[in-house]
């Protein structure tokens, strides 16, 4: 683990602004996901990610909070964010295939990214590599038959340098995930395997830490339980905000409100 870069909260308060400049100014929407996503990825981003090490974003509809981590640690540039979502960018409204060195696969068909972090995460125990691959997937997509062939692969190769972060927000395209098709408890299913999970504040930054500091003898599933809008009021925990993109009031009142935190 790299120590130098720790994730403070005036850092996480100013990428949070920056992802809702980012959106205002392209006129997109996805900004509750991408909310409820940016904590974790900062701390993935800011600290954990070292050597050959690979993230994959299976909820690739939260690109935007993928990017804003990126370049929080340096690795995009502000005039990379400004081209997000414009015509012939490499900043898509998903993560693209090609021309981001850090980000090693197109996502966002949902739960396609385990199963391209498990193939990965073989690959390098094959040889030998001693780094970490994580690997972000929504709660929504556990509904998938996909996602659990994935959970049964990574189980059966013992891929212990797996990493497996879900953003339990309980908010989805089209309703609660407990509307839609419940897997609730999540945590109680995913312990019907060989692996260790943890519920965490997914919005603690210590806590978020201390459990990706953790070196099980198991794959290591990390619960992150979160809110969708987290930080702005008039969003958090609101489908609408699945989609919708910013009014220049809202932006102004949203960027008020991230101040609070």
């Amino acid at each position: 683990m790299r120590t130098i870069n720790v994730v403070s909260k005036s850092v996480a308060v100013a990428a949070r602004k920056r992802l809702l400049t980012m959106h205002f100014e392209s006129g997109v929407g996805h900004i509750g996901g991408n909310l409820s996503a940016l904590d974790a990825l900062l701390v993935v981003w800011h600290e954990f990610i070292t050597g050959q090490g690979r993230f994959i974003l299976s909820k690739g509809h939260a690109a935007g909070a993928l990017y804003v981590a990126l370049w929080s640690a340096g690795r995009l540039t502000d005039l990379d964010l400004k081209t997000f979502h414009q015509d012939n960018t490499l900043l898509a409204g998903h993560p693209p295939t090609t021309g981001i060195a850090d980000i090693p696969f197109a996502t966002g068909s949902l739960g396609h990214g385990l199963s391209l972090a498990a193939g990965t995460a073989l690959a390098m125990k094959l040889r030998g590599q001693s780094d970490r691959v994580f690997c972000m997937t929504s709660d929504g997509e556990w509904q998938e038959g996909s996602t659990w062939e994935a959970l049964i692969f990574a189980c059966h190769h013992k891929l212990t340098n797996l990493t497996v972060l879900v953003d339990h927000n309980g908010l989805q395209g089209f309703g609660t995930t407990a509307s839609v098709a419940s897997m609730s408890p999540l945590h109680e299913k995913l312990l019907g395997f060989d692996v260790k999970v943890t519920s965490v504040n997914g919005h603690d930054l210590s806590s978020i830490r201390d459990a990706l500091s953790a070196s099980p003898l198991k794959l290591h599933i990390i619960v992150l339980e979160t809110i969708k809008g987290h930080g702005v009021r008039f969003m958090e925990n609101r489908l609408e905000w699945h989609y919708l993109p910013l009014s220049p009031e809202q932006f102004h009142a949203a960027i008020e409100d991230i101040g609070r935190i």
